[in-house]
């Protein structure tokens, strides 16, 4: 695995991306950076072991090693970032990391979260803020970083953000979460003189290990398609959005679910 104190690795032919929350190989962040090496970017991903180590998936032994190897195996340079982002310093140093590994960064991708379910009546002070400080304010400060750092070509830019549109029983997420629709979209006015593009994602119920049998059989029978999600399934729509053809797209929020109905 490559660390950010090592020598620049610039290439001209590979745009760089920068994709957050990346902290497992079958997770969904991991899944669009394969997709977005495999369509030749230079991948600079977030993780942060802590989070999943007080999940009940547990950490996965050298995943930012798995991860940046199946990177680099689709001819990418890539920079893994250790990153606690409730601290609001964090966003500006990821991007000086990313940045002084790869050069200039033309896509933010923002699969970060903090997801620890709870209701109106149990919810902490501390969960609540939590929430907030990774899903809502680290988002911003990262799309703020990305901003005033942009160098593109007018049009070339990209911010893409995760969403869920959970709220019953999940008050600081789903809160936190529709702060970060909020900010996310306001990027695709503000950033208009750039050429910036902003969109976000709704990927709907995708298991990657958080599943108990009673939650998978729910969105088999709420989901058309009669599957469940797979990241790879949102890696090829960010993929699209991140690529030429998929400039037109802006200022929106897309499910991509199956047709899922929650």
């Amino acid at each position: 695995m490559t660390t950010a104190d090592e020598k620049p690795l610039f290439d001209a032919a590979r745009p760089v991306t920068l994709v957050t929350g990346v902290g497992r190989s079958i997770g969904i962040g991991a899944g669009i950076a394969r997709r977005l090496a495999e369509a030749g970017w230079n991948v600079a991903f977030t993780y942060w072991t802590p989070y999943d180590a007080r999940m009940a998936w547990g950490v996965e032994p050298d995943a930012a090693d798995t991860i940046a190897k199946a990177l680099e195996e689709q001819g990418a340079n890539t920079v893994a970032i250790e990153a606690d982002l409730t601290g609001p310093e964090a966003p500006a140093r990821v991007f000086d990391q990313a940045q002084g590994r790869l050069g200039n960064v033309t896509a933010l991708v923002m699969c970060h979260c903090e997801s620890v379910a709870s209701g109106l009546l149990d919810t902490t002070l501390e969960s609540f803020d939590r929430h907030f400080a990774v899903n809502a304010r680290a988002s911003w400060l990262l799309i703020r970083e990305f901003g005033r750092r942009f160098q593109g070509t007018q049009g070339t830019g990209r911010v893409i953000a995760l969403t869920s549109d959970h709220t019953v029983g999940n008050l600081p997420y789903g809160a936190s979460k529709g702060a970060l629709d909020r900010i996310t979209l306001a990027a695709a006015h503000e950033f208009a003189h750039l050429g910036i593009t902003a969109n976000v994602i709704n990927p709907g119920p995708i298991d990657t290990g958080w599943m108990s049998d009673d939650i998978r059989d729910h969105a088999l029978r709420q989901t058309p398609l009669g599957r469940l999600g797979s990241p790879q399934d949102t890696a090829d729509l960010v993929e699209f959005l991140c690529s030429p053809q998929g400039q037109w797209i802006n200022g929106q929020l897309l499910k991509s679910n199956g047709g899922f109905a929650s």
